[in-house]
């Protein structure tokens, strides 16, 4: 019954910002999976481009030598929700990208104008090849890649609430050393020139802080329908 509701009701592009931690992803991909969505997380396109460029040997501490190669890689990301595919190349890369050392460089990449520019051009051309709407989540969606999107939230939390959930995904990680690199993260992400981690003034902000992952998808989920609703 729900993929019949998905495919009369209209389309609708949902941007979910917010810093490491807050449960964006889960979110992002539970609520497309559960309307009939895409999904999209523009985290592991960068990812992606910042593990090409350390397996190319690429010097990731000079912004020239990461925007000459900026165009080099090609990305493609899958959109299914219950198995969001990415490859580089064609290259399957979902668990190399996910190691310390790329998300060690994930920031420095991503704050080259030429890798933001070359990056938000793909996001936005996925978002609009989907027909049935799509969930985009990251950084700058709401205010710079999708600043049109139907609906615009941004998750929020405490750093130690998110410390302490990023550290149980990484089985044993020590939580101080945990909340320090997502504070240092959120400053170099907050701070960069190119498309800053910020809040749209039209998005609607949800603190997840003290609430369950199941809480936090209904509140979006209910967001979602009103929108369409309203459409």
């Amino acid at each position: 019954m729900e993929s019949t509701d998905a495919r009369t009701a209209p389309a609708v592009i949902v941007a979910i910002d917010g810093p490491s931690g807050t449960g964006k992803s889960s979110t992002s991909k539970a609520v497309a999976a559960q309307l009939g969505l895409s999904y999209l997380d523009t985290g592991a396109q960068y990812r992606a481009i910042t593990w090409w460029m350390v397996n190319n040997g690429i010097d990731i501490t000079d912004p020239s030598s990461v925007a000459d190669a900026a165009g080099k890689p090609d990305i493609v990301s899958g959109t299914d929700p219950a198995a969001p595919a990415i490859t580089v190349d064609g290259t399957d890369v979902a668990g190399p990208i996910r190691t310390q050392e790329v998300t060690s460089k994930v920031s420095a990449v991503s704050a080259v104008p030429e890798v933001r520019a070359r990056i938000t051009e793909l996001q936005r051309s996925i978002a609009s090849a989907a027909g049935q709407g799509i969930v985009v989540e990251g950084r700058d969606i709401g205010t710079t890649v999708l600043p049109d999107a139907d609906l615009k939230i941004f998750l929020t939390a405490s750093p130690e609430a998110r410390a302490a959930r990023r550290s149980g995904e990484l089985k044993g990680a020590d939580v101080n050393a945990t909340r320090e690199a997502l504070i240092k993260r959120d400053v170099a992400d907050s701070t960069r020139k190119t498309s800053p981690l910020a809040k749209a003034d039209d998005a609607v902000e949800v603190d997840t802080s003290d609430l369950t992952l199941q809480q936090v998808i209904e509140c979006v989920v209910t967001l979602v329908e009103e929108k369409r609703a309203a459409k």
